[in-house]
């Protein structure tokens, strides 16, 4: 159960913190829906920086842009609010889990999943429409690696279920 309080964390965008959370034991408070929401915006913050630093755009690019990024990403806050839904509902039921909640909990991240692809193909002709195909194509690449490690490190954090 401590493992799923530091991935709701590491979800949440605690991952600096994650040393100090991974040495506490039993002890380890739960994260309270308020400080997740807020460690949360935090994080969509830092993406959007390391975005901006990774995106060479324009005045002009950048006047265009960063409106559609902010629809992007208030879109992609809907598929996160689902995993993170999904995390919680684990994390509740970890100890006891069933065979039809594992079965519904996979299905659950499965279209989370899917959700996500939807939501690139909906905005990739958006996203052409104001940038060039290369400067679109490293928005995607940036995007998907941010989400790779995010979902990497919360992977390594959330325990296997037992059968």
């Amino acid at each position: 159960m401590n493992r799923i309080v530091i991935a709701l964390f590491v979800f949440a965008g605690i991952l600096p913190n994650y040393q100090l959370l991974s040495a506490q034991s039993a002890t380890t408070p739960a994260a309270s829906d308020q400080d997740i929401k807020l460690l949360r915006k935090d994080l969509r913050s830092e993406k959007k920086q390391i975005v901006a630093v990774n995106m060479t755009l324009t005045e002009a690019e950048a006047q265009k842009f960063w409106p559609v990024y902010d629809q992007y990403t208030a879109e992609g806050v809907k598929i996160n609010d689902a995993k993170l839904s999904i995390i919680q509902e684990y994390a509740a039921n970890y100890q006891s889990l069933s065979d039809a909640q594992a079965e519904r909990l996979v299905k659950s991240w499965t279209d989370a999943d899917e959700s996500a692809v939807q939501l690139r193909m909906k905005y990739l002709p958006i996203l052409l429409k104001v940038l060039p195909g290369k400067k679109v194509a490293r928005f995607f690449q940036v995007d998907r690696r941010i989400g790779s490690i995010m979902d990497l490190q919360l992977a390594s954090e959330i325990p296997l279920v037992e059968p």
